[in-house]
């Protein structure tokens, strides 16, 4: 078992190809190399912390926030950020939570969509 990190996936919202200069021609092609490099690494007994902004979308798009979801592979964990209505919150997620303090084997680590000074 291994824990994978990611955030701002930002599914479905095509402005973020431009905001963030992601390599991309169209937010399907974006999403599908999003899904396609999670599958290629994150084995089904993982755990997959998104620490938040995992779509963007209108309330109406339930169904394809829960096929974006369904696939990605492994436990998916959800550290809640600015863009996360409830609509992504109430998908079946193995946690959700603002913030969680984990241990990831000698790493004791905080998980907050916010940056932190320390």
């Amino acid at each position: 078992m291994a824990n994978w990190y990611s955030a701002d996936l930002h599914f479905g919202h095509h402005r973020i190809i431009d905001f963030c200069k992601r390599p991309f021609a169209s937010t399907a092609e974006m999403n599908a190399a999003l899904i396609d490099n999670f599958q290629a690494c994150v084995a089904h007994d993982d755990d997959l912390w998104i620490l938040g902004d995992f779509a963007f979308g209108r309330a109406d798009d339930t169904a394809q926030f829960e096929s974006w979801f369904h696939s990605l592979p492994g436990r998916k964990h959800l550290i809640i950020g600015n863009h996360d209505d409830e609509v992504v919150i109430s998908l079946p997620w193995a946690s959700t939570e603002y913030m969680a303090e984990i241990q990831d084997g000698q790493h004791s680590l905080v998980l907050c969509h916010y940056p932190m000074i320390t």
